[in-house]
């Protein structure tokens, strides 16, 4: 991922559901009209690059190779390989080939070769006539956040917040994607239990924040993109959403200074749960001592919201991660730092 501090200077769905902790009903804003169709083996994934390029073009093997190995057929963007400074290509090309893949009947679904930057840049390019009528699977993370936000604001079905198709793609996150992208499964997220050789596991540990639980429509993604998203038309309602946020490469300050934004913009106080999970690299440079830690930041932002909220949670800029369905209804038990599909991702 590019430097985003340098970069960066609504599904309007949300729960209808109890928020336990809250002690209150959500005022629901209305959900998906329509689930995208699960995938099949055999059928046709467009590939685009909305963001950053490849770092080398032959690198492009190996993303085709991955989704044959898939059962699946890759399309390849007409500008997939296109470059324009630390851009894959202008943002008119860009949006192009997204546009070019919902219109497609052949295409069953789109994934996104990598993040970077950029797909912000794009929204106002994308036909969303187009994509509203022509529901399908679009699947990445990191700078692909602005495009899961849009598509909850403006198309009207869910997408999936998982490995983009440039990925690792290690076991962990295959086997949790075909679940949910072909057998239209209901997963409970759950950390798989360490293998250190240690007396007491480090890896895999969640964090509960405020225990709980409590149910509503799962919005989120990178905290970076969804933050620089705030005042434009392409954020969705959070009004009684469970919430979840990732980054990397962020000091605890920028953390603080976007969840603060968050806050003050009205999005933290409407939501039913949260969920963090992996921040990567998220370790201010030089000397913390007086400092806060994450742990500590995200207590101060999260913890008087008086919802269930966990830490930990795998997903994120990691090499296994989970494929969360951003729209679907899901339930947040913060005890046990369980994160429970109630309804699945396609039809």
């Amino acid at each position: 991922m590019i430097d985003r501090r340098h970069a960066l200077i609504g599904l309007g769905v949300a729960a209808g559901a109890l928020a336990v902790a809250r002690g209150g009903p959500a005022q629901a804003a209305p959900a998906a009209s329509k689930k995208p169709p699960r995938l099949k083996t055999g059928d046709t994934v467009g590939l685009i690059s909305p963001a950053s390029p490849l770092g080398d073009q032959f690198d492009m093997a190996l993303v085709t190779d991955t989704i044959l190995a898939m059962g699946l057929k890759p399309k390849l963007g007409a500008h997939a390989l296109d470059r324009a400074g630390y851009l894959a290509g202008d943002d008119g090309a860009r949006a192009a080939d997204l546009n070019a893949m919902y219109a497609d009947r052949d295409v069953k679904a789109v994934f996104a070769v990598r993040g970077g930057w950029g797909c912000a840049r794009i929204l106002p390019h994308i036909d969303w006539g187009v994509v509203s009528a022509n529901p399908k699977l679009l699947l990445g993370y990191s700078d692909i956040t602005a495009l899961h936000m849009a598509f909850a604001a403006k198309a009207g079905f869910g997408t999936l917040h998982g490995p983009n198709a440039g990925g690792a793609w290690g076991r962990l996150s295959w086997d949790n994607f075909r679940a949910v992208a072909f057998d239209g499964a209901t997963p409970a997220y759950a950390n798989p239990v360490g293998k250190e050789d240690r007396l007491v596991q480090r890896s895999g540990r969640i964090r509960t924040l405020r225990g709980g639980k409590a149910s509503g429509r799962l919005l989120g993604g990178n905290l970076t993109v969804l933050t620089a998203l705030m005042g434009t038309p392409y954020l969705p309602d959070f009004e009684g959403a469970i919430l979840f946020l990732e980054d990397v490469d962020e000091a605890e300050y920028r953390i603080d200074r976007m969840l603060t934004q968050l806050s003050l913009g009205g999005v933290l106080g409407k939501v039913a749960g949260v969920v963090f999970g992996q921040c990567t690299n998220c370790k201010a440079s030089g000397s913390t001592l007086g400092g806060f830690t994450l742990s500590e930041v995200l207590e101060h932002h999260l913890v008087p919201l008086g919802v269930p909220v966990f830490q930990g949670l795998e997903f994120g800029h990691i090499d296994n991660q989970f494929t969360l369905p951003v729209g679907a209804l899901a339930e947040i038990d913060a005890d046990t730092g369980v994160l429970k599909m109630l309804e699945p991702a396609v039809s």
